[in-house]
């Protein structure tokens, strides 16, 4: 089958597809046809070599998270799922491959008939981030919650979801991207110099809790939530010098190595979805041949939403 891969760390040449090894379903796992693939910033960042002191892999790295598909293999000890049915998950962080025309899912919920299969494809892991965090900040109706850069692939669903708790939402995008926030709920604003004075116009009470998924605005961000407990970080790797928390999902048998997953936040977007509540917005999708046309584009970090592979 074809898989995606690197074997040494550089530009998004370096990414490319080869023949490898059909995988199959483990204990508690389901194999699917892959029809759609998440490409996610993290393993851009990974490639390039930006994160080897901090996420260091083994060449070479199989890419691909989250995946939609029809299911042709169900693992021992799996109920409820059955061959031919349409499904949006998520690999084993630890393995990954997800970029295939095959993959193994440890993570799945059926897909939503309202999603076409590129927005399943890249599904899976926004809501399950959003969700983590979200539930990191115990947010609750009533609150004002700020999103920095929500018109990313995970933004755009983190707000969405932040607005399905009851939340007041903020999220920050350039300028062109504000009619895209409003159609999702939320009340936008600028990011980069003079933040800080722009949400305190749009929420003088205020700020309960901020997400971050851009990175590089963190002292803005903890001024505006008055406290760095209140401000979690899935983008900016000095999040430590300011006090703030940087979440990353882990498995159950490594939680201290970050937080655990929430996996339970697809069966959130399940039922988002089937009310109209949740769409997953897609920027572009590419063949699977031309991935490093899709990581060039991830790099460039003005993506309207999710970036995805087809066969």
């Amino acid at each position: 089958m074809r898989s995606v891969q690197f074997t040494a760390y550089g530009p998004p040449a370096v990414v490319h597809v080869t023949e490898a090894p059909e995988p199959h379903a483990g204990p508690g796992e389901i194999r699917v046809a892959v029809r759609a693939s998440g490409v996610a910033p993290g393993e851009v960042a990974i490639r390039s070599g930006r994160l080897r002191e901090v996420v260091p892999v083994v060449l070479p790295f199989r890419t691909g998270f989250d995946a939609a598909g029809v299911v042709d293999e169900v693992g021992a000890g799996v109920t409820g799922v059955h061959p031919g049915d349409e499904v949006f998950g998520a690999a084993d962080p630890a393995r990954r491959g997800a970029n295939a025309d095959f993959a193994v899912l440890t993570a799945w919920a059926p897909k939503p008939v309202e999603w076409s299969w590129e927005e399943a494809g890249g599904a899976a892991g926004a809501a399950e981030t959003a969700t983590r965090v979200l539930d990191r900040l115990a947010v609750v109706p009533g609150q004002t919650v700020l999103v920095q850069g929500a018109a990313g692939g995970t933004g755009a669903v983190a707000v969405q979801f932040a607005v399905a708790r009851g939340a007041t939402v903020i999220g920050t995008a350039s300028e062109h991207n504000h009619d895209f926030l409003r159609s999702l709920g939320v009340v936008p604003a600028t990011y980069g110099p003079g933040l800080v004075g722009r949400v305190r116009a749009l929420a003088p009470a205020g700020v309960d809790a901020v997400l971050d998924c851009a990175g590089g605005a963190l002292p803005d961000l903890v001024a505006l939530a008055g406290d760095p407990a209140r401000v979690v970080t899935i983008a900016d790797f000095t999040a430590r010098a300011h006090g703030v928390h940087l979440s990353h999902g882990a498995p159950a048998a490594e939680v201290g190595a970050g937080d655990p997953l929430a996996w339970h936040g697809l069966a959130d977007a399940v039922a988002l979805a089937g009310e109209g509540r949740l769409r997953v917005p897609v920027a572009a999708a590419f063949p699977m041949d031309e991935v490093a046309a899709a990581h060039e584009l991830v790099e460039t970090r003005h993506a309207r939403g999710k970036v995805v592979l087809v066969p």
